[in-house]
């Protein structure tokens, strides 16, 4: 299947395969939807799959679950090359935060935070713009893959700042300003979570800042305090960075101009110069809304009401952002889990933040229809992490491994795209690592930095994952039942990838581990359960509310997780009348 192939989804609802008329899918689309509560989506710009994303910023820091825009929030704090991973519960890194302000220089993000109206807001993919009357000025921006321009539109004279902050959670970035060049550059550090939590990644988010008008001052800052020096770094400030300071005679337009790289400043200059080569804020912005128009537009819809193909098309450019493009405009990349190694790929994007518990079951398949292209860039680059790093990861983030959430579903997204007959990527060499992580358990010292399944000596020598397991090396301890259950699939799914590829034995081995789901269901009850060691079943049961053994929802939910073999739990739960009653009661004790 060839892009700009039309593809015509089923909906329950709406009647199928025609064209919108005159509202284009991109006018449709809202960025704002999921930035309410706890959504953690935010209002990105750039291209499909970028770098960098430009992000307004109304929360100044990195700390993990604060996605970078409320919107509650009424205060801005700049605009971010944001790193987030949308709609996740993770964090932004090695990120940076540009503001434009009017008048009297502050530098902290409280005091140089200004008033916004979201009745002011424009949201595009390509395209964001904000009114801050308070500043006598309308920010607007627009974003590649890797680089961004900001123009910050004046209404009267007097003197404006450019000030950048380094978003160094743990106070060890550096920057420096070059008054003669209008440049501010700098890099971010980049630290872990979840596994190896803290530890450095071994490589930095770089930026190359560039301002088209000549600053008569500037300077580096520390939260309030405004420093004479040009350079800063390993610093003890809460909140670090640079400024511009220049004279606006009449009102006019500051143009600002961003490149960034995970490798060096060299290559954010490159980056830079190769998206933005000349100071034009429209022609970049031009170009990635036709990016965006020809993937938004290979999915039609007809019918339904325009809240409805509102919340379709935003869903589809929600899906249409991660993983992200890790590698330069030439190919360089961190090695996976390399210690500031550098790797170049040739002729194709690397990817990397794959939050694949969230994405195995739906993003990525549908991807597979929509871009099959991409998505083989996307399996060759989950196999060099694999190589890279000497086991398959799971839940790869931030060039490194994390063993975030549960299950081993590399394996499983790999499948997929072969079985679909996407198979331009290192197929052997696939399969290997798949096997790796489905039979092998790596030396303590790299299980317990994120490599390979967790518990997976218990898995094997039970058929299950007992209570008496802890699952002690995980940022989610214990959920015993949630991860047998996941294993199983994981291995009736690469039972199948082995098979197409003629390794009968071990295809026969996972396929029966594939029905290690059914040592999970209590033949009593007819609910998934925890289970002991010696075989017997955890008393008293609670079936209706979260506990140790299940992930992030309840025993009765997770009862009903064997998509590889649905015929087989109808069985087990007694039969098409019982499933269906079991199926009901889910939804009459709102238990979903």
């Amino acid at each position: 299947m060839n892009l700009p192939q039309r593809i015509c989804l089923l909906s329950l609802v709406l009647p199928l395969c025609g064209i919108l008329g005159a509202q284009s899918p991109y006018s449709l689309l809202d960025p704002h939807i999921g930035t309410a509560n706890e959504g953690q989506t935010v209002p990105l710009v750039g291209e499909p799959y970028a770098m960098t994303n430009w992000v307004p910023e109304t929360r100044s820091t990195e700390d993990k679950c604060i996605a970078p825009y409320y919107f509650a929030d009424t205060r801005l704090t700049g605009i971010r090359a944001s790193h987030w991973m949308t709609g996740s519960c993770t964090q932004d890194y090695g990120s940076v935060t540009l503001m434009t302000t009017f008048g009297a220089l502050h530098t902290a993000p409280e005091s140089r935070a200004i008033t916004f109206q979201h009745s002011t807001e424009v949201a595009q993919p390509a395209f964001y713009s904000v009114q801050l009357p308070d500043d006598h000025e309308t920010v607007e921006l627009t974003g590649g893959i890797r680089a961004g321009i900001l123009r910050a539109r004046y209404t009267t004279a007097g003197d404006v700042n450019l000030i950048v902050e380094n978003n160094a959670r743990f106070h060890d970035g550096w920057v420096h300003v070059d008054i003669a060049r209008g440049e501010i550059t700098g890099y971010n550090p980049v630290h872990r979570i979840y596994q190896g939590n803290g530890k450095l990644t071994g490589f930095s988010g770089y930026f190359v800042v560039q301002l088209q008008q000549r600053a008569q001052s500037d300077g580096t800052w520390c939260d309030d305090r405004i420093l004479n020096a040009p350079e800063l770094k390993d610093s003890s400030c809460k909140h670090m960075g640079a400024y511009l300071r220049l004279h606006l005679s009449a009102p006019g337009d500051l143009l600002i101009r961003t490149g960034t790289s995970f490798t060096s400043l060299e290559a954010a200059r490159s980056n830079l110069r190769a998206e933005i080569p000349a100071w034009n804020f429209e022609a970049l912005r031009t170009k990635t809304t036709r990016t965006w128009n020809n993937v938004l537009n290979t999915v039609s819809l007809e019918g339904g009401s325009a809240a409805q193909r509102r919340t379709f098309y935003t869903a589809l450019y929600h899906s249409l952002l991660l993983p992200r493009i890790a590698s330069d405009d030439d190919g360089a990349y961190p090695r996976f889990a390399g210690n500031g190694k550098i790797e170049h790929i040739a002729g194709k994007p690397y990817y990397d933040d794959f939050s694949l518990w969230d994405i195995y079951r739906a993003q990525l398949p549908l991807l597979t229809l929509l871009d099959p292209v991409r998505v083989q860039q996307m399996m060759q680059s989950l196999v060099l992490k694999g190589q890279q790093g000497g086991y398959l990861p799971i839940f790869p983030a931030w060039g490194s491994y994390t063993s975030e959430m549960i299950g081993d579903h590399t394996g499983v997204v790999i499948t997929d795209a072969y079985m679909k007959g996407l198979r331009n990527f290192d197929v052997a060499s696939a399969w290997t690592l798949i096997r790796q992580n489905a039979f092998d358990t790596p030396p303590y010292d790299q299980y317990k930095d994120g490599l390979g399944r967790r518990a997976l000596k218990s898995y094997i020598q039970y058929g299950y994952i007992p209570l008496e397991d802890p699952v002690a090396e995980a940022f989610h301890h214990g959920e015993q039942v949630s991860r047998t259950l996941e294993y199983a699939f994981d291995d009736a799914i690469i039972a199948r990838l082995a098979n197409a590829l003629g390794h009968k034995e071990d295809a026969a081995t996972l396929a029966k581990r594939g029905s290690n789901w059914k040592n999970v269901i209590d033949p009593e009850t007819k609910l998934a359960r925890g289970r002991h060691a010696d075989g017997s079943w955890i008393t008293p049961f609670v079936y209706d509310k979260w506990v140790s053994y299940i992930t992030e929802s309840n025993a009765y939910q997770y009862t009903f997780y064997v998509p590889q073999d649905v015929p087989g739990l109808i069985h087990t739960l007694g039969g098409q009348a019982a499933f269906v009653q079991k199926l009901d009661g889910l939804f009459e004790r709102k238990l979903y």
